[in-house]
């Protein structure tokens, strides 16, 4: 008799990712939260739990790029701003506003978001206070997490509760990274975050890169997002964004700059040569009004370039199908409609993404022994009907809703559609708590 795994996912659309195109009907093994075999056809193999995929594609759990799960609870309050605005009069305010309990339930809200909408790995930014509450939620959810809290110790409009102390900022970030990177069995893992060059003092940029390559960690921020903030950031500095980025040391292929909007072609090639990746953000550079970052061209030029939903406020969903689809579909604007074929896309969203975040030999594909992040999407749905190529069905057709199942690291953390690491309902009455006391401490009726 064959030897008894934890985990079957039986009878699926099986797109393992390792090459693009691929798929095939088959069966998924797990045990002890690995990938033991991809099956082609059915497996006999006896298993303690089997997860139904019949009608469903079986996939690597989506990677995120770039999210900003402590946001969650001022989505839909900070609509129709530009950028500079929406930071000053909404998101600022809000997080100043935030005390630990807010902290949490907004972390709850975006890391649930994201799990129930297939996103296995999400590379996180927070805010500057009370960080380790998101590593909490995160390990307690079930989530694989790179996040790290933002530093900000200058800059115009900046509410003084987020104004931090340069060394003090620094050495906050070190304790919470030393207490968290590598925690929940290697399912956690810290980011340096400065948010970005208008918010941040010259020497905090250089001490967030010396303390990020000084323990190995990665680097994030934001950069070419606004032609308004490429403006200030240049007057304020004399040269470009990203070359002022790459003075202080915040390029290489360790960081990861969301946005990328506004870059000229001195910026691209210097990406391009410090093999720095850019996250694309469709959803909210279309919501705040900041342009649709050349993609097609930064591949061309050798950038690498993955997906994110940034953050609720800016984009009022945290779903990568939605950032799969605009992807899919934005640059045919200006390239053609074959510029961006379904199956790049998902590979953005899936492989690319893991080897953005250094993850790539761990997760991305669906490979025996790698760790079994895995996204199960119906295809039962009237826009996916009827056959086509998976790939594209699944980038052009499906949603969040249609995610079935999601297992992280080998554990069923949704299934049937439903989240199994919370209480939904006390979670629910958490996150209105939260923002009830979030809002009043803003000064606005929730």
């Amino acid at each position: 008799m064959a030897t008894e795994v934890d985990l079957r996912i039986s009878g699926g659309v099986v797109l393992p990712m390792v090459e693009d195109g691929e798929w095939f009907r088959g069966d998924l093994l797990v045990d002890r939260g690995r990938i033991v075999e991809v099956v082609r056809g059915s497996s006999s193999a006896p298993a303690r739990r089997t997860l139904d995929a019949g009608e469903a594609a079986v996939l690597p759990g989506f990677v995120q790029g770039h999210v900003h799960v402590v946001q969650s609870l001022l989505r839909h309050q900070a609509d129709g701003l530009e950028l500079l605005p929406w930071l000053r009069d909404a998101v600022w305010p809000y997080e100043a506003a935030l005390d630990g309990d807010g902290v949490e339930a907004a972390a709850e809200l975006g890391v649930a978001e994201l799990l129930c909408g297939g996103t296995t790995t999400a590379l996180d930014f927070g805010t500057c206070r009370h960080h380790e509450r998101v590593f909490a939620v995160a390990e307690r959810l079930g989530i694989r997490l790179v996040s790290g809290k933002t530093h900000m110790d200058t800059g115009v409009g900046v509410p003084a509760r987020l104004l931090e102390d340069t060394d003090r900022s620094l050495a906050d970030a070190a304790a919470i990274g030393d207490r968290w990177h590598g925690a929940a069995a290697g399912r956690l893992r810290y980011a340096v975050a400065p948010r970005f060059a208008l918010s941040c003092s010259k020497e905090l940029l250089a001490g967030c890169a010396a303390l990020a390559r000084a323990r190995g960690w990665l680097l994030q921020s934001h950069a070419n997002e606004n032609p308004r903030e490429v403006a200030a950031i240049r007057e304020a500095t004399g040269t470009t964004n990203v070359e002022y980025l790459h003075a202080v040391g915040l390029t290489g292929p360790d960081v990861v700059l969301a946005h990328g909007v506004h870059l000229d072609a001195r910026e691209v090639a210097l990406l391009a040569a410090t093999r720095t990746t850019v996250c694309h953000c469709p959803g909210a550079n279309l919501k705040l009004g900041s342009g649709i970052a050349d993609v097609p061209g930064l591949r061309r030029a050798g950038v690498k370039v993955v997906l994110g939903a940034d953050g609720a406020p800016c984009n009022n969903r945290l779903s990568i199908f939605h950032e799969m689809t605009l992807a899919a579909t934005l640059h045919s604007l200006r390239h053609g409609p074959s510029a961006m074929p379904a199956t790049a896309v998902l590979a953005m969203a899936t492989r690319e993404g893991a080897a953005a975040l250094h993850l790539g030999d761990e997760i991305g594909t669906l490979e025996p022994g790698k760790a079994a992040d895995v996204t199960v999407v119906d295809l039962r749905g009237w826009s996916m009907q009827p056959d086509g190529h998976p790939a594209a069905r699944i980038v052009h057709g499906a949603t969040a809703a249609d995610v079935r199942h999601v297992v992280v690291d080998g554990r069923p953390v949704v299934v049937d559609r439903r989240l199994e690491t919370a209480d939904v309902g006390e979670l629910r009455e958490r996150i209105r708590s939260a923002w009830e006391a979030t809002a009043a401490r803003m000064g606005q009726a929730p």
